[in-house]
């Protein structure tokens, strides 16, 4: 698997590798970032609709877009007990609905970009690992305090990576859902914080993590018009 930064998901892992430096591409307009890539990007499918917004494309040391991210929904709060409280909501429902969806540029073993070492082709682990840490970065358990989510944070890294290793493990189960109409395989898994799945379509591998929002009935479509997702 390739171990890629975790930009995609707004707060970065030191236990990521980061082969070839990538990094949050930094230009005039979010969406400058998406159109500079040469894969086509995927999001949820005409039947949400609901708000759509981007996050964040990113390159290696050459420049070249290697994955990003969309959300739909609610911006995640990253502590939901809070958010929860601020709405009123009883018996501790977490009221957040939202869906990350990451597209991965299928790329073949290959030189690193400023040509010092060679990178692991990306396959769905890629995507898997992005979307694990995705769901992590917006995630603190109630029961700890801020000096304590560090070394929360850092041991389910650790395990999120692990997983996203063995896609093939008895720890995630098959979800078929569909890829611009066509009913495509997915390894899926939830948790106490949300759901993860991933699986690879015609050039990428996808990624998403959600809460709130159940990944069964959901779909994904290539995304022809970024400006749906500048609002």
């Amino acid at each position: 698997m390739e171990t890629t930064s975790q930009a995609a998901t707004d707060e970065a892992s030191d236990r990521a590798e980061k082969p070839g430096k990538q990094s949050p591409l930094e230009p005039s307009r979010p969406v400058d970032g998406f159109l500079r890539a040469t894969f086509p990007w995927y999001g949820l499918d005409a039947a949400y609709t609901g708000p759509r917004s981007l996050l964040q494309a990113v390159a290696a040391a050459d420049g070249t877009v290697q994955h990003g991210a969309v959300r739909h929904g609610s911006e995640p709060q990253i502590r939901p007990e809070a958010a929860v409280v601020a709405e009123g909501a009883e018996d501790g429902e977490d009221k957040q609905r939202f869906v990350v969806v990451i597209t991965v540029a299928a790329n073949p073993a290959r030189t690193s970009g400023d040509g010092t070492g060679r990178l692991d082709a990306t396959t769905a682990s890629s995507a898997a690992w992005l979307a694990g840490s995705g769901l992590l970065s917006c995630t603190w358990p109630g029961q700890l305090d801020h000096t304590l989510r560090d070394d929360w944070l850092n041991q389910q890294t650790e395990t999120a990576f692990d997983l996203a290793d063995d896609l093939e493990s008895s720890e995630w189960s098959t979800l078929s859902l569909p890829v611009d109409g066509v009913p495509t395989p997915f390894r899926y898994r939830e948790s106490a914080y949300g759901w993860v799945l991933a699986g690879s379509a015609d050039g990428v591998h996808l990624g998403a993590y959600g809460r709130g929002m159940s990944a069964y009935g959901l779909g994904f479509a290539r995304i022809e018009d970024l400006r749906a997702y500048e609002g």
